[in-house]
């Protein structure tokens, strides 16, 4: 018990949920998990990100990179329903790793969570600022001042996405089944929005803009989508590319951050009535509907405007705007900023219960693992992260924000794949209520898969991922080891 790789069992991990100090209300049902999916999918990737890799590094073959993002999401989904269906506790990859590979690999995965969460909600913080923006400016006529417009317009606070984190901290500590009532509805606007930009973008598709579908490869310049990693150069021979074929991946490890949002519903496995059941339904239904949405989105809007000429940061509603639709452009712009706000209310729920997850745990100072007597929600730890999310959304910019998140997320994959080989094998004995398929066939591609897309990912984003998990080993062994209760002996007992 005293090795960094001990592990909790999963019959530890469930008793820990029967405590009633620290017990989460279980409230979910499977369509509100499948809603909670698509309504994290569907947002800052398909209403921003679309333009930045459409326009930097893919051109109209960014509908390519989302079917690339795609199976790497479907199978790392495949090995998370797995593991949620199996070990249905508040935390996801953290709770998967500390069952099946130890605890300090699981330290790992929750550090690397918590940044991912935290970063991810920011991001769509500072997307739906953008979007709002657009639609104040080009229907009522607002202007925010420039200093309050965010780095992405030259200012130097973004007080739009500042105020949005906090109001929906609020909301989270109120109670998960008013989230998942609040989603429902506007889930219900955004897919109409999504389908509202294919079926009227339709008629105003141009075949001359999809010539070159793969435009020719380019070096890639810093400045324009930053200084790539050496890594694909020394293991494989070649420098990344924008556009051209190679420019395909790299637009897929931008946009997978497009995908985020399964994991995110693994991480409500505690609070969900029949987990077993549901969680692989919440997560493959989600993946599956929002993929394809996606991809039809994407031919469309490259197909109505020039990639060179699409807009970074609302591509979705300037390309109605360019061919003279501003009904349209207006509508998406609505439909962008009320979808948005979603997103990041469940990337926020995500990020707290992984923080709360580890902090009952004990690799957390455990103050921020007591329910709320009323809600019994995390309301400690979603004040904590809120209030500090809001700070980073109001001071930084959005690509910087989403490369951190993508690689993050990409790590948690590779992970929780690593975790089902393992658990396969060191414990054949549990129940599994769903069983990726071809095991460890589709484990060790999810691996390999993930990997790939972070190799593609800039050199500077892989140094500040080393610094984020240096930081985060550090904390570890001067507070988390010492504080585990799995490590305590006299904590052994309540197991």
């Amino acid at each position: 018990m005293n090795s960094p790789f001990r592990t909790k069992t999963v019959e530890q991990s469930i008793r820990d949920t029967e405590e009633p100090e620290h017990a989460l209300r279980k409230s979910l049902s499977a369509w509100d998990l499948t809603v909670f999916g698509v309504g994290v999918i569907i947002g800052t990737g398909i209403f921003v990100l679309t333009g930045i890799a459409a326009r930097n590094n893919a051109g109209p073959a960014t509908a390519l990179a989302f079917v690339a993002a795609g199976i790497v999401c479907a199978l790392a989904a495949l090995c998370y329903a797995e593991f949620a269906s199996t070990v249905p506790v508040a935390g996801s990859a953290y709770t998967f790793s500390y069952a099946s590979i130890g605890e300090l690999p699981a330290w790992i995965i929750g550090w690397d969570l918590v940044l991912e969460f935290a970063l991810g909600t920011a991001v769509v913080a500072v997307g739906w600022s953008g979007y709002v923006r657009h639609l104040m400016d080009t229907n009522l006529g607002w202007t925010l001042p420039t200093a309050l417009s965010g780095p992405d317009a030259g200012g130097h606070f973004d007080l739009l996405a500042f105020l949005l984190v906090l109001v929906l901290t609020w909301i989270l500590v109120v109670g998960t089944k008013l989230s998942a009532r609040i989603t429902a509805v506007v889930v219900a606007i955004k897919v109409t929005v999504v389908l509202l930009v294919i079926i009227a973008g339709l008629f105003f598709i141009k075949a001359d803009n999809y010539s070159p579908f793969i435009p020719p490869a380019q070096p890639q310049a810093e400045g324009v989508s930053g200084w790539h990693s050496p890594l694909v150069q020394l293991l494989f021979g070649y420098a990344p590319t924008n556009f051209g074929v190679m420019g395909i991946f790299t637009a897929a490890s931008l946009i997978f951050f497009a995908f985020i949002g399964f994991d995110v519903v693994a991480t409500a496995a505690e609070e969900t009535k029949n987990p077993q059941r549901d969680m692989p339904r919440g997560i493959l239904g989600s993946l599956l509907v929002c993929t394809v949405l996606y991809v039809a989105v994407t031919l469309v809007v490259t197909g109505m405007q020039k990639y060179s000429e699409m807009s970074p940061s609302a591509p979705l509603a300037e390309a109605f705007k360019s061919v003279n639709q501003p009904f349209f452009s207006g509508a998406i712009s609505l439909g962008a900023s009320v979808g948005l706000i979603t997103v990041c209310m469940i990337l926020l729920l995500g990020q707290t219960r992984v923080f709360f997850a580890m902090s009952r745990d004990g690799l957390l100072p455990r103050v921020f693992s007591v329910t709320h007597p009323k809600y019994r929600t995390p309301y400690r730890a979603t004040v904590l992260l809120g209030v500090v999310i809001a700070v980073v959304a109001g001071f930084t910019s959005l690509e910087k924000l989403a490369e951190l998140v993508n690689i993050g997320t990409l790590f948690a994959f590779v992970v929780v794949a690593l975790g089902v080989i393992i658990l396969r094998r060191s414990r054949p004995d549990l129940h599994r209520a769903f069983r990726t398929p071809w095991v460890p066939v589709v484990p060790i591609l999810s691996i390999a898969a993930s990997f790939w897309l972070m190799l593609n990912l800039p050199a500077e984003t892989w140094l500040r991922f080393g610094i984020w998990m240096a930081v985060g080993i550090i904390v570890y062994f001067a507070y988390g080891r010492r504080h585990s209760r799995l490590g305590q002996v006299g904590a052994d007992a309540k197991y």
